[in-house]
């Protein structure tokens, strides 16, 4: 399975107002490791960005003089997310965005659903944890995720921690699979933590003679539906 946890920063909030993408970080993950391969790029919006933005990102536009416009690296970014799933904090912001600059460019596609299955960690957070506060950075605390070197918000490192945010959020992190090529690429690896099962006495609970009874009922049931396809009998 393939994921690709992506973020990006803009020159401002509101897409009616004709504002651009200005930086865009993705993170893969492989059957939910870390892999050392990422997308990232500043991009040139050729219009103005507003003091507000700047404050959060720290981005400015002379900045981004010299950088590609959106259209130059559309090809990389599609490739890159191709056939992934895509994991974005508050999604409906970052997938706008980005389809409006699909769009400038007047190539195909011409929006990331047509090429990503999206999945929103916002929408997952809160979810989890209804009625609390769930930013990038209230959930970094929540999940004990360092994002102490955090001191703007820049689309790569955000993708980063929201990978680790993810994993935690879906079940754990798992191992980032490093060789001596990624760790020259600056990957990093999240600890596990190991479950002590030393001095559990589980009980076994079996079922009775009538819950057997009743399970064999309902099986002949979906036998008869299924014509005979039941998954419990072929797979004994």
């Amino acid at each position: 399975m393939r994921q690709v946890i992506l973020d990006t920063e803009t020159t401002g909030l509101e897409l009616k107002l004709g504002h651009r993408v200005i930086e865009i970080g993705c993170v893969e993950l492989v059957n939910r490791r870390r892999t050392a391969r990422t997308l990232h790029h500043y991009l040139q919006p050729d219009r103005d960005i507003d003091p507000g933005a700047q404050e959060v990102h720290g981005i400015s536009i002379e900045m981004l003089q010299d950088k590609p416009r959106f259209s130059e690296i559309a090809g990389d970014f599609l490739g890159f997310i191709a056939g992934a799933e895509l994991v974005i904090h508050n999604a409906d912001f970052d997938v706008g965005f980005l389809n409006a600059e699909l769009r400038r460019t007047g190539r195909l596609p011409a929006t990331v659903t047509e090429v990503c299955r999206v999945v929103d960690t916002l929408a997952l957070a809160r979810r989890l944890h209804p009625g609390q506060r769930n930013s990038l950075d209230a959930l970094c605390k929540r999940y004990s995720i360092d994002n102490s070197g955090r001191e703007y918000h820049g689309a790569l490192l955000d993708a980063q921690l929201l990978a680790d945010v993810y994993l935690a959020m879906t079940g754990g992190q798992a191992t980032l699979s490093l060789d001596r090529n990624s760790a020259e690429a600056g990957g990093q690896t999240s600890a596990l933590r190991p479950i002590d099962r030393s001095g559990l006495n589980l009980r076994v609970i079996r079922a009775t003679p009538e819950e057997l009874a009743e399970h064999e009922q309902h099986l002949q049931l979906i036998d008869k539906t299924s014509q005979g396809k039941t998954l419990w009998r072929t797979n004994r």
